[in-house]
């Protein structure tokens, strides 16, 4: 049976056999048993991390250390609110931090305590602890950016809809410029990837024809 730790784009933490190419965590959120309890975060630090680390094995769950969980890909990552791991994903951290910086028209890269507070406010609601989703209009929104259309969820990709699933984006659908859309993913980051940060994508992006620019990056081909 599944563990409980693989993360939607709505930011959400379910069990599903899929397990996508990017992992990450958010401290300890499981108990004893490896059930999660009400708690889905234990810190403002919310990464997104490499599968494999210079091949050690790990538990996903260690008592009272943290939930391991995972992801599609890293825009799904993105749009639940976690950046890049400034340790097993230097590079990508470093090339995140820069765009950030890019975009807020600041004189230095910001530092991690930094990212996760600005981030941590734009995720979550403080009350309800759901998902803070915000109205946007597509053609202001830059390839990688996942957002909820007509009811489904999906990747922004050449002016279509790529539909997420844990097994990968399904075919593309219309996303009509000017159409209003539920933006999942963070304002900072949307900002960040619009200056240049490109999101690694699960491999069923690429494969899709009409995708667009934004597919032709897997996550896997990055760590």
């Amino acid at each position: 049976m599944p563990l409980q730790n693989r993360v939607t784009p709505t930011g959400e933490i379910v069990a599903d056999p899929g397990r996508g190419t990017l992992t990450g965590n958010r401290g300890c959120l499981h108990t004893p048993d490896g059930r999660l309890g009400v708690s889905r975060w234990r810190s403002k630090l919310w990464i997104c991390c490499t599968l494999d680390w210079r091949g050690r094995r790990r538990d996903p769950m260690p008592p009272g250390r943290w939930t391991m969980l995972f992801f599609l890909d890293e825009a799904t990552g993105l749009a639940a609110g976690h950046r890049p791991c400034a340790y097993c994903r230097r590079a990508d951290y470093l090339a995140f931090g820069e765009a950030w910086r890019r975009a807020r028209g600041l004189d230095r890269r910001p530092k991690a305590i930094e990212l996760d507070a600005a981030l941590h406010a734009e995720r979550v609601e403080s009350r309800s602890r759901r998902q803070l989703t915000r109205p946007a209009r597509v053609g202001g929104l830059p390839d990688g950016a996942m957002v909820r259309s007509r009811g489904v969820v999906g990747l922004v990709a050449g002016g279509l809809l790529l539909p997420w699933s844990f097994a990968g984006y399904r075919e593309p659908v219309a996303l009509p410029d000017g159409e209003h859309v539920d933006l999942l993913t963070p304002p900072s980051i949307v900002d960040a990837i619009r200056s240049g940060y490109r999101p690694g994508l699960h491999p069923s992006a690429s494969l899709r024809p009409s995708a667009g620019p934004a597919a032709v990056r897997p996550s896997a081909a990055r760590g």
